[in-house]
């Protein structure tokens, strides 16, 4: 593997991972930006539409037919948070022009159908075309809607919110239903543009071999852009409330869900991500063994680090008769690590865990642009192998510290409607 980063502009980077085991290009171009709940989604409407037209191709039915012509290529959006920022972009993949049947050059063609997609939108007047952003507003609405479907991600959505109450991560990535409801056309052109102004970019091209010509049309094209972009600081650990806050809601739903999060003023990432595993993110975490497992109090819990907002979320599927039992034991088992009592076992149960997890980098193409990403996003470039070593390293005494650097910050209950008699 090839890693080789250049600057193509005003906080424009532009990242090329060479690996020959591949048979096909990736391209991942991110637009970084604040969150905030005023311009997500109009921020996400402005992005998306570049992926279902162009001034070349005017219907998402024509855009969809050259992909389909070269060889099924793949093209579709981004639209997410990570920390106090909003990572918005398109993502692209295609065969290498090796495996072309009749010697197309299927490269030069996605190159010019993205150039055409980013710098040459399908607009009219002052606004992007009427029937493409009908459909990506409609596509919008549809997955807002359904998040409620989706109750466990719904409920962490909810205490997100809570626990960044005031900050921009109490936003989602993608914006609200209000927001998506009175966003029109020229809303989107705007932001579009603001966003090509303003915004931080990171490219990330995967390839079986060197090819500078997207680094080059790149530059090309933002070069003409006047730019004035925004550096926005992803990493930003949340402060801790004075009180823990509880929130509920109530539902037509069979399993409540409760989601606990705490906040933590510790640096020390990498003790951190021990301690999660170790008290709940995998089948041998103390969260496992002991709520679910030993004392029966929940269908699942499990725990994960927000690492960029200094933030554990510990989320469950609960009966509302064992939720006071459960949050009972869930904080006695984080007491349990602040004690010390952690296992050789459990360490290196959790280091295998992480080594399986490092050893997987490299094997798709998203897995390379997920890694830089989040090295670009630390402000370091780090080997995987690198990585895995800084956990070698992490003793015990740095997981209890950094569990006794954790404090309860909120509670968020999705409870079933009781019965009126």
């Amino acid at each position: 593997m090839i890693y080789k980063r250049s600057e193509l502009g005003d906080d424009i980077g532009f990242t090329a991972i060479i690996d020959d085991k591949f048979k096909s290009s990736s391209l991942a171009v991110y637009f970084i930006t604040e969150l905030s709940e005023k311009t997500a989604a109009v921020n996400n409407l402005g992005i998306s539409i570049l992926t279902v037209s162009s001034s070349r191709y005017r219907t998402y039915a024509s855009l969809c037919e050259k992909l389909s012509e070269l060889y099924g290529a793949g093209l579709g959006s981004i639209a997410r948070k990570k920390g106090d920022a909003q990572i918005l972009g398109l993502k692209a993949s295609w065969l290498d022009n090796k495996y072309a049947i009749d010697g197309e050059d299927i490269c030069g063609e996605m190159r010019e159908l993205i150039h055409s997609c980013i710098f040459e939108p399908n607009v009219s007047g002052d606004e992007f075309d009427a029937d493409c952003f009908n459909i990506v507003k409609k596509d919008l609405i549809d997955r807002i809607d359904g998040e409620l479907n989706q109750k466990r991600s719904y409920a962490i959505a909810q205490a997100s919110r809570t626990a960044f109450r005031g900050e921009p991560a109490e936003c989602t990535g993608y914006g609200s239903r209000e927001a998506t409801d009175s966003a029109s056309s020229a809303d989107a052109l705007h932001a579009y543009r603001e966003l090509l102004k303003t915004a931080q970019i990171e490219i990330y091209y995967v390839s079986p071999h060197e090819d500078t010509s997207f680094a080059e049309m790149f530059r090309e094209s933002f070069g003409r852009i006047q730019r004035a972009p925004h550096r926005v600081n992803i990493r930003n650990h949340s402060p801790l409330k004075p009180e823990p806050v509880t929130v509920s809601e109530e539902f037509d739903v069979n399993q409540c869900k409760m989601v606990l999060a705490f906040k933590t003023g510790s640096d020390d990432k990498y003790a951190l991500k021990m301690l999660s595993i170790i008290y709940g993110e995998m089948p041998f975490s103390k969260l496992f063994l002991n709520v679910r497992e030993k004392l029966s109090l929940c269908y699942y819990c499990t725990s994960t680090s927000v690492s960029a907002k200094g933030t554990f979320f510990v989320d469950s599927g609960i009966e509302r008769s064992d939720i006071d039992k459960a949050k009972e034991e869930i904080l006695a088992q984080l007491e349990e690590i602040k004690k010390g009592n952690i296992t050789d076992e459990e360490i290196e149960s959790s280091l295998l865990a992480l080594d399986n997890a490092v050893l997987q980098i490299g094997d798709t193409a998203s897995s390379y642009i997920s890694w830089f990403f989040d090295c670009f996003s630390d402000g370091k470039f780090i080997t995987p192998e690198e990585h895995f070593n800084e956990f070698k390293s992490v003793t015990k005494e740095r997981i209890i510290q950094a569990a006794n650097s954790l404090k309860l910050d909120t509670v968020y209950l999705m409870l079933d409607k009781e019965v009126q008699e």
